[in-house]
């Protein structure tokens, strides 16, 4: 009896198959291999897309940023709800008074285990600028003088991505010869003396100076510059309630405030830093090491600010790119984004990321750059893209690291445009 229902089922799906159109026949096949490989690949939103377990690299891969609408937040670093139960329980413990030991840098100290690493990210960003600068003498940069876009390598794509207000009806974009500062935008942050004091309010933002975040970071962190000054606690402080309590005298004798502060307005030009005007050896006939350098300081970099990230808190701003380094935002009122009027220009203050203290330009990838032919917009769906920093460095000669592996698609190839309708 059993034998007789397996072979009337056999049949049945023979039956059933058969009258199936061939269409539907092609869909199916496509599904059955797709849930046989679902530990390789994943459909999402009707495309076939690689996993970053696929790779054995034992790193996390990185994955391109989801592009926001105009009226959409940055997503939470920390879950809303997460934080919505911290701030309940802050209410709670400052309903009793009493006392409550906080560690560094809450405290106002520095992490001791932190100083050689804010070295260490100060020291490669000044190589990974040298670097960049001789590299981008020998590989042409283009940004796009309508959107900004940035393409590395020559000749510039021919992608119509140019899509916006005063942009060409054809989205084809107007191509300048660019510069460091395209793929390595700066982002800046309020200097503070105190990283315990009150925030920077509206009528003081042109009495404080701007400086790179990451380098507020690093002063932050332990570094110091004569031209930045900056209060280095002996003794920590305290939370009572809620209020931090100092017991330290508001400016001992060897801080000195006044000493080391220029006279003069921001709108003069400031010396550079000593670790800025320090003199990096680089061989100029060299490309390939220069790039390979470069490269490695990239990483280190990227790795020992989120280091410093994880214990020195980072504010941003939820709409705009607005960045400040410090336990909580300024209140100056400059915010341009969505819904602005609502706030009185304040700024949405939220827990920043990497991405927002070091942002990545993200570039298209070219696999063979020696062989001269530009990006085409029909063949665009097959095409990687890289930050512009590892994509300079990797047209230079330098190895792209493991977790970038997703993102630039090396697995992909790319067909010829007569092959492009061949493809399944």
């Amino acid at each position: 009896m059993f034998v007789k229902i397996t072979k009337m089922e056999k049949k049945k799906k023979i039956l059933s198959t058969a009258m199936l159109p061939r269409q539907a026949q092609t869909i199916k096949k496509l599904w059955e291999f797709a849930t046989q490989n679902s530990s390789t690949f994943s459909i999402v939103g009707n495309k076939l897309k690689h996993q970053c377990g696929s790779y054995s690299t034992g790193q996390t891969c990185r994955e391109l940023p989801r592009k926001l609408k105009k009226a959409e937040r940055k997503p939470w670093v920390t879950n809303i709800n997460e934080l919505k139960r911290i701030a309940r329980t802050e209410r709670k413990e400052r309903q009793m008074v009493r006392e409550r030991i906080l560690q560094p840098p809450e405290n106002g100290l520095v992490v001791k285990e932190l100083i050689p690493v804010a070295h260490q990210v100060y020291d490669a960003r000044t190589k990974l600028l040298a670097c960049v600068s001789k590299v981008a003498e020998g590989i042409a940069i283009y940004s796009c003088s309508v959107c900004g876009e940035v393409h590395i390598g020559n000749p510039p794509h021919k992608i119509r991505t140019c899509n916006v207000m005063g942009s060409a009806a054809s989205k084809e974009h107007s191509w300048k010869r660019g510069a460091v500062e395209h793929i390595l935008p700066l982002v800046e942050s309020f200097h503070l003396y105190d990283r315990l004091g009150r925030a920077v309010s509206h009528n003081e933002r042109l009495q404080v100076d701007r400086i790179p975040a990451i380098l507020e970071l690093c002063v932050q962190a332990g570094i110091n510059f004569s031209e930045y000054p900056t209060r280095r606690r002996v003794f920590p402080a305290y939370s009572i309630s809620g209020r931090i309590i100092d017991f330290e005298r508001r400016f001992p004798k060897e801080d000195a405030p006044g000493k080391d502060i220029n006279s003069c307005g921001f709108w003069q030009k400031r010396n550079k830093t000593s670790g800025d005007s320090k003199f990096v050896d680089l061989q100029p006939g060299d490309l390939q090491g220069i790039a390979v350098r470069g490269m490695e300081a990239w990483k280190r970099m990227h790795s020992g600010a989120s280091r410093l990230m994880q214990k020195y808190a980072v504010q941003t701003c939820g709409y705009c790119l607005e960045v400040q380094v410090g336990p909580k935002g300024h209140r100056v009122r400059n915010c341009q984004a969505y819904k602005q009027q609502m706030r009185d220009g304040q700024h949405a203050w939220q827990e920043a990321t990497i991405d927002e203290v070091i942002p990545p330009v993200y570039v298209w990838h070219i696999q063979n750059h020696q062989s001269g032919k530009p990006l085409v917009n029909e063949l665009k769906r097959y095409y990687g893209m890289l930050p512009a920093v590892v994509e300079l460095f990797a047209q230079a000669g330098a190895s792209v690291p493991d977790d970038y592996a997703g993102m630039m698609r090396e697995d992909v190839a790319v067909p010829e445009l007569d092959e492009e309708m061949l493809v399944v």
